[in-house]
Parts: C-alpha cells; structure tokens; sequence
C-alpha cells in the first residue's frame, strides 16, 4: 500500500519533472514538437516558474495550514517576494507578474486579482498541487484552500482551474482511480464554467476519438486557436486532465501525453505529473526523470532558491503527522 508520504512525494517531484520536460515545448504546436523531437521522454534541463511557486504555496501551508487567507498570502508576496525583485520577474506568469504591481500600489485582494487582465492565466492551477497534498481525500477543502491564495492573483476561470487541480490531487492522494480523480476535479467548481465544460469535453474526446487523432480532437474540443496566449487554465486544466486520464493515471504515459500537446506544455506536463505522481507514489516517476531533479535555482523566486521538492514534500507529511520539520530529504 501506498503512503501517505510516498504520494506526497510522488506528487511533487510528477510535477517537477513534468514541468521540466515540457518546457522546451512550451507555445510549439504539436506538429513541430513531432518535428524536433518525435517525443518528448527525456528531460534536458530544469522547472520554470511552476515547480518554484508550488514550493512557496507549500511555504504558506506549512506556516498558517487551514487558517490561510488571502490577506496572510498577499503578506508573505509583499515581504518574501517582492524585495527581491531586482527588475523583472524572470519566467513568471502574467497574472502573478500584474499581481505584484497590484501589490506593490498598495491595493488588496481580491482587488490584485481583478485589476489585471488576466484573471483566467493557469497560474494558479500550475501551484495548486500541496493545496491537494495537504488535504488527502478531501476535495472540497483543497479547493477552499486553493481559492485563498488565487484571490490574490486571479479570478474567475483561473482560481476555478486551481480549485479543478486541488481537487483532483487531493482526491488521487487517497487513491481513487482515474475516472473519480477528475470526477473529483468537476465536483468542485461550477458545472456550466468554462472550465468543467472543458473538462468534460476533453474527456468526451478520449471516449469517442481514434488514438492516432487524440491530439488534434483535443485541441479542436478545448483550444483557443484565435488568443495569442497559451497560459489559459481552462485550456491547462482540461489538457492535463485528459493526458492523466490518457495515461491511465501513470506518471510516464501521462507526463509524456501531455507535454507532447504543446502549448503551455511546462504546466500542463506539471500537471499531468503531480496528479498521477499523487496516485502512483515516489515509484511511479521514472528513476531517471527523479535524478534529473535538483535544487530549484530560485530564478523566478529567488525566496525558495536551494529548495528542493522532495524536502518540501517530506514536510508537508510531518506538518499532517505533526512531526518536526527542516531534516533534509534522504535517498536522492
């Protein structure tokens, strides 16, 4: 039987890896990634933005647990991200980069997640898996948890796609099988948003489509071909939870499905990997993806440099268990 800390790893270093080996895909179409690579197995080089911010979202869980707010999240931005902030943001995503002006003009949420334009990014949905971590076989907590740290940076669509991924990874961190895990994801957010709609018509693809047409009938069910960005989480959302669900809930298949959809590939594999890795456990990631994941570089966030996802992963077990935390992760 699985653990509980196994799946807590398991989901953190899925969505490590995923995020890794997607993002020299990120914005290619999946013409062009056939083009250059046939398909994406290996990783070649680190995370983005995703794998550093769920790490700091893990942070705030760890320090205020249930009794988070959007109030305690927009404090921790103000004094644990934004002075160091040397120019831009390198790698970060439009809705935290338009939060952190909001913030620094002294407005509060949710006003900072309503004053930019882009409420619908899948900002929240890529740091949404310790939400789902920390409270295992409760969906509906994961995403009220979700929702208090998106009311600082999003709105709409795009805290809905946190609370979808919250959801989902709580639900696998109890071991339901594919089907219930995005059942679960449906379960906590409108049945008419745009984002379940998506969901449901990702999955419908994956019921009715040939398997050598499933790409382009996922993209002509949820893509937005006209926008000229990808980072839309109802487009995310829906494309990693059919790639888990085209995986059948394994880490590798899943992972690799997702990433090779393109668009915002990096978080979509991120995704996909951190809701099969909570299902699968530590095991189930491919060794040697595992060896390829070190210390994030703090890039983007320069407040969790030198941190590492199975450490915040095995602290988040000892938060549940109530157990000391801050010893350093073993066995990498």
């Amino acid at each position: 039987m699985t653990s509980y800390r196994e799946r807590a790893r398991g989901c953190l270093l899925g969505l490590a890896a995923g995020d890794a080996l997607g993002a020299p895909a990120e914005n290619l179409t999946p013409a062009e990634i056939r083009r250059r690579w046939g398909r994406l197995t290996e990783i070649e080089g680190g995370g983005t933005d995703d794998t550093e911010y769920a790490i700091f979202a893990a942070s705030l869980l760890r320090r205020h647990g249930h009794g988070l707010t959007p109030e305690l999240v927009a404090r921790a931005y103000r004094e644990e991200i934004i002075p160091r902030v040397d120019g831009p943001m390198r790698g970060a995503g439009f809705s935290e980069l338009g939060t952190v002006e909001a913030l620094r003009r002294g407005l509060e949420p949710p006003l900072t997640g309503l004053v930019h334009s882009h409420g619908w990014s899948d900002g929240l949905a890529m740091r949404a898996a310790p939400y789902g971590i920390f409270c295992p076989g409760d969906p509906a907590e994961a995403a009220r948890l979700v929702e208090q740290d998106g009311l600082v940076s999003g709105s709409g669509e795009g805290i809905r796609g946190g609370r979808a991924v919250a959801g989902a990874v709580a639900a696998a961190m109890s071991g339901a099988g594919p089907e219930d895990v995005v059942d679960a994801a449906l379960a906590v957010i409108p049945g008419d948003s745009w984002t379940a709609r998506n969901i449901r018509r990702a999955r419908a693809v994956l019921r009715d489509a040939a398997p050598d047409d499933l790409e382009t009938a996922l993209h002509e069910a949820v893509v937005v071909r006209h926008y000229p960005w990808t980072d839309l989480a109802p487009e995310a959302v829906a494309l990693a939870l059919a790639a888990f669900l085209a995986g059948g809930g394994e880490v590798e298949a899943a992972v690799t499905f997702g990433v090779s959809l393109g668009r915002d590939a990096d978080t979509i594999g991120a995704i996909a990997g951190a809701v099969s890795g909570a299902r699968q456990g530590e095991s189930g990631v491919p060794a040697r993806w595992a060896a390829r994941i070190g210390p994030v570089t703090g890039k983007c966030l320069p407040v969790v440099a030198g941190r590492h996802v199975l450490d915040t992963a095995d602290e988040l077990a000892d938060e549940l268990a109530g157990l000391p935390t801050g010893e350093p992760a073993e066995g990498r």
